[in-house]
């Protein structure tokens, strides 16, 4: 009954959440870590837990696909440099510095190594929430850097707890083989379900299997990649990636709309449950503490805090004077970003569900059989450490993205333009071979012409005569909803009217939703 009980829990909180972050101005992911904290006080929920299973298995793969699959390759080419030095070198300093603090805060080596590994990386899909009013440029590195330095999280996590529990040894060629593993074995197997799922997308012509495909990607990445102890995260990023590339050229509109609307509503879903379990797991850690050792971890939380953001600004200031100094080509000078900017990018280092999942994964005992020392501490530190980051950073966030004064993005708007525009003009060229091949009426051809001019009047518009186009568009745009309002009521009277079945409803209704969509907009995702 608890399992029922969490889940009307969960959405409601999550509704709830996000209607008052929405009237509030504060970032729902924010309330929803402290409406999370409040539940653990529910007696009937002390006993709701996170299995690491769930988190690595269900939540992360599902995430971390749509994420990749909506992130920009193009973006990520262009500055991959940076984003590999941002998600490799910066993870390993960055689990290294919070373990040595942890060290001199009183925790054995082990357990340190375990709690630098397991804050170390950014969160893909917290970034994506909290950081949505920055340049695409930065929400793109953000994203990338997110999406990878959670594999290089995860070997170090791995070898970490495998050496505490006494099944792993420390070597350089051991580690830099658990490196090439994760990496090459990882993206292979991304690369090897990306293929296979090509070759049963283009057998498939029915939306709902199509879609049942994509919902296997993930999953069976991140299988592949578990099988032959490689990167599931990375394996997962990897076939986004590319069915980013292949799926505008495979995948029908059908099935683009039922993905679209499926991907937003679950992963929105997920994301957000994992805030309110984040709080939950922070107040079941505490209660497992006594009042010292509660105490001590509060100070720990704080001080790893605080090493995180000043690792992070201290990386990034860093290397970029020294790759300034290695690189002086036209080309990376183009490529700077200002000093202000680079502050807005050390503060949205946010923490999140894959360094929830790794605190959760810590064994319960040795190879001895004895406790794993520490564990309930680290578990509390982690849940804190992303609580208060997500909580200080999110609110210091606009503030500090108002002070950098960055400039208007307009690129994606520009490229928008000339999307529409030369997909319109190439329409209008072929439109008489088209009209002439299928037969079609010249009657119809004319209409469909018009329709096209003046979709392109719209999209050609400068500033001279946008106003008043735009304001026809938007004459025509009301008066075809309202008609459409019209006859949706129509339709539905018939209905309760008894003249129509309700299946037939509903197929009306289906045409009619996908014209409002297509005039309103209100499907348009990132």
């Amino acid at each position: 009954m608890l399992g029922l009980e969490l889940v009307v829990v969960l959405c409601a909180t999550v509704l709830v959440c996000q209607v008052a972050g929405d009237r509030l101005r504060i970032a729902p992911p924010i309330l929803l870590l402290a409406a999370g904290a409040l539940l653990g006080f529910v007696p009937a929920l002390r006993d709701a837990h996170l299995p690491p299973e769930a988190m690595l298995l269900l939540f992360l793969p599902a995430l971390l696909y749509w994420e990749s699959l909506t992130t920009s390759l193009r973006g990520i080419r262009q500055d991959l440099r940076g984003i590999m030095l941002m998600s490799t070198a910066l993870v390993i300093l960055t689990a290294w510095a919070v373990a040595a603090v942890a060290h001199a805060l009183g925790l054995p080596w082990g357990p340190a190594w375990v709690l630098g590994a397991a804050v170390a990386p950014t969160d893909a899909t917290t970034v994506g929430v909290l950081a949505r009013m920055l340049p695409r440029r930065s929400i793109t590195l953000l994203r990338a850097e997110s999406l990878i330095n959670d594999g290089t999280a995860l070997v170090v996590y791995g070898l970490t707890v495998g050496i505490t529990v006494g099944e792993e040894h420390f070597s350089a060629p051991h580690v830099g083989w658990l490196f090439l593993l994760a990496y090459v074995g990882g993206a292979a197997a991304g690369a090897v379900t990306a293929w296979l799922s090509i070759q049963v997308r283009r057998r498939l012509d029915d939306p709902l299997l199509g879609n049942v495909v994509t919902i296997l990607i993930p999953f069976t990445a991140f299988l592949l990649a578990e099988l032959i102890k490689a990167s599931g995260v990375l394996a997962v990023v990897v076939a986004g990636l590319i069915m980013s590339q292949v799926g505008p050229r495979l995948v029908g509109a059908a099935t683009r709309r039922q993905a679209v609307a499926f991907w937003s509503l679950s992963t929105f879903l997920l994301n957000a449950s994992l805030f309110v379990l984040v709080g939950l797991e922070a107040q079941s850690a505490a209660r497992d503490l006594t009042s010292d050792d509660l105490a001590h971890a509060l100070i720990t939380v704080g001080v790893v805090s605080v090493v995180l953001v000043a690792v992070r600004f201290a990386f990034q200031f860093g290397a970029v004077y020294l790759i300034r100094l290695l690189d002086r080509r036209p080309q990376q000078r183009l490529r700077r970003m200002s000093h202000r900017a680079r502050v807005v990018g050390g503060v949205t280092g946010f923490r999140g569900a894959v360094s929830l999942a790794v605190a959760l994964s810590v064994p319960e005992t040795l190879d001895s059989g004895a406790p794993f020392p520490d564990r309930d501490v680290i578990v509390f530190v982690t849940s804190g450490v992303i609580m208060l980051t997500l909580v200080v950073q999110g609110l210091l966030l606009p503030y500090v993205v108002r002070w950098a004064r960055l400039p208007h993005d307009t690129s994606a708007e520009e490229e928008r333009s000339l999307a529409e525009t030369a997909a319109a003009e190439e329409a209008l060229r072929a439109l008489p071979d088209v009209a002439a091949g299928l037969g079609t009426a010249p009657e119809v051809a004319e209409w469909t012409r018009r329709e096209y001019e003046s979709h392109l009047r719209v999209v050609r518009a400068d500033d001279a005569d946008a106003e008043v186009v735009l304001h026809h568009k938007e004459d025509y745009t009301a008066l075809r909803l309202a008609l459409l309002a019209r006859k949706r009521a129509t339709v539905v009277r018939l209905r309760d009217e008894h003249h129509i079945d309700d299946t037939v409803l509903r197929q009306v209704q289906a045409y009619l939703d996908i014209e409002e969509v297509r005039l309103s907009g209100a499907e348009l995702s990132d």
